[in-house]
């Protein structure tokens, strides 16, 4: 085969990788092709693994370009509706997102030849690149593979373990194992016995571990406390919730007081930034101003103000009240949304915010205390904050919850993959911590999710809906909150160890060439 059409089959085969990444990943949600989505990688990798450094820079990039492209092919209507530019420049900022995010693939495709010189083997190799990339590559939405399998509560229970980067490395291990034990039978060489056999072990572990950890969970949930909560998804379009806020409110309380109609509720949530009037700090009851008639005790989010003059400052908060309408609590969100919530260097240079006038102007939180009410221990959760394992962690080792709340608004991007991909993320925070999880949206997906992740009631997208159910308050601590990812912290070791050896080998082979 000449070199042009090597080249050609390796960017081939890289391309398929992506698209097959892509379609198996939880928004297209063909979770069978997550399994087999790393092996034309590995052919290309293996292929140009002499290759010059660009080249396989290249070949990782293009793989995560067309990953990212059409996984988060919903951005580029986000953009238009979140920032106020056309579709040109939409389709720029975009582009240039998922080139940032391409890097985490070109990155390891860099990496894959000095690990292999350093002893790893294929799997191994892709195991340890992927899984470190995955933790400590910074994104905006953390991509971890393993949230492809969301809707199988059994394969998900080892996250408790080692977070999401463990079943992760699992899932890779299947696709290291096809890819050598296929390339071993085109090259009639003897087939690998004991790679698919570990892969199979920790298949079957991953499986077994599921089904002893539901059942133990869910004896905990039978026997737990319990409370029922209740929450409204008005769908209010993202700027008629700005336009029109007593529509909005009106909305809130007219579903509220349905809900209540169908029994008592011990806890009512409303979505982010329900009530869009401003609510000052000196208020301590909202009663007339937010609940009205609503009798039940309320979780909604709103808009704080603090400050005066220079140090005025506006944040997206969660306030807890009780059934009189005293506030007990309040959280501001942490991890602010760029281009949403702030401009990156908006401070700096505010004609940022004048070219961009749909986005905030938000100051991030400082705490990450619970929110408390009678026996609940509430960790809440703004937007996206419930897709960080990282965060979502601080937040309970600091709070010690017996319930996560995720109050966001998904309406920015319409009718798109977004809202399901939110929820599939938020679902493993649910598993890593075995709390029930209640997301109430502005919009859709709402759901409440059981502590083994498994769904007890969800809403569609861009509809009218209440949803209510009884929910476990559980205390308990899980490997994942003691120790953190270690699968991560074990694959940089094992990536420094690999890279120590392929330099020592080097420097060896010069040394020999020398002499």
């Amino acid at each position: 085969m000449g070199t042009r059409q090597s080249l050609s089959l390796s960017f081939a085969l890289v391309v398929l990788s992506g698209a097959l990444h892509a379609l198996g990943w939880a928004g297209f949600g063909f979770y069978p092709l997550a399994f087999i989505a790393f092996v034309p990688l590995l052919a290309a990798l293996e292929r140009e693994r002499t290759a010059s450094k660009r080249r396989r820079f290249a070949l990782g990039f293009v793989h995560g370009f067309v990953t990212y492209g059409l996984g988060y092919h919903w951005l580029v209507p986000f953009l238009e509706t979140f920032s106020g530019y056309g579709f040109e420049l939409s389709l720029l900022f975009a582009s240039a997102f998922y080139a940032y995010l391409a890097l985490l693939v070109a990155l390891f495709a860099l990496a894959y030849a000095p690990l292999r010189r350093g002893g790893l083997g294929p799997t191994l190799t892709l195991i340890v690149g992927i899984v470190a990339l995955e933790e400590f590559f910074p994104t905006l939405f953390p991509s971890h593979l393993s949230v492809t399998l969301h809707e199988l509560p059994i394969a998900l229970q080892i996250v408790d373990l080692g977070g999401p980067g463990l079943l992760t490395s699992v899932m890779l291990g299947v696709s290291g194992a096809l890819f050598e034990c296929g390339r071993a039978l085109l090259r009639k060489e003897r087939v690998p016995r004991l790679l698919p056999a570990l892969v199979a072990a920790s298949v079957l572990f991953t499986l077994g571990y599921g089904v002893y950890r539901v059942q133990e969970v869910e004896e905990a949930i039978a026997s737990a406390p319990k409370v029922k909560v209740g929450l409204v998804q008005t769908n209010m379009g993202i700027f008629d919730k700005r336009q029109d806020p007593r529509e909005g409110h009106y909305r809130h309380i007219e579903q509220s007081l349905e809900l209540e109609r169908e029994g008592p509720l011990d806890l009512l949530v409303w979505p982010e930034s329900a009530y869009h009037y401003a609510i000052p700090e000196s208020i301590d009851n909202v009663g007339l101003r937010v609940r009205g008639p609503i009798r039940s005790p309320l979780l909604f989010g709103g808009i704080a103000t603090r400050g005066e003059g220079e140090d005025f400052r506006y944040y997206n908060t969660a306030y807890l009240t009780d059934a009189n309408g005293e506030i007990l609590g309040t959280y501001d969100k942490t991890f602010l949304l760029m281009f949403g919530e702030y401009l990156p260097f908006g401070d700096r240079f505010p004609i940022l915010y004048e070219l961009s006038p749909n986005s905030g102007r938000f100051t991030k939180g400082e705490h990450k205390q619970p929110l408390t009410l009678d026996a609940m221990r509430i960790s809440t959760l703004i937007c996206y904050e419930d897709v960080l394992p990282r965060f979502t962690r601080s937040a309970v080792r600091e709070a010690r919850p017996n319930l996560l709340v995720n109050i966001t608004n998904d309406a920015w991007f319409g009718d798109t993959q977004e809202p399901y991909i939110h929820l599939a993320m938020a679902k493993l925070r649910a598993v890593e911590h075995h709390r029930a999880l209640v997301r109430a949206t502005n919009s859709g997906v709402s759901a409440l999710i059981s502590p083994t992740g498994a769904t007890i009631a969800e809403s569609g997208v861009l509809t009218r809906e209440n949803l209510a159910a009884e929910l476990p308050l559980i205390e308990r601590r899980t490997l994942f909150e003691l120790v953190g990812p270690f699968p991560a912290y074990l694959a940089i070791a094992a990536a420094f160890g690999a890279f120590f050896r392929a330099r020592s080998k080097r420097t060896k082979a010069k040394d020999r060439s020398s002499e």
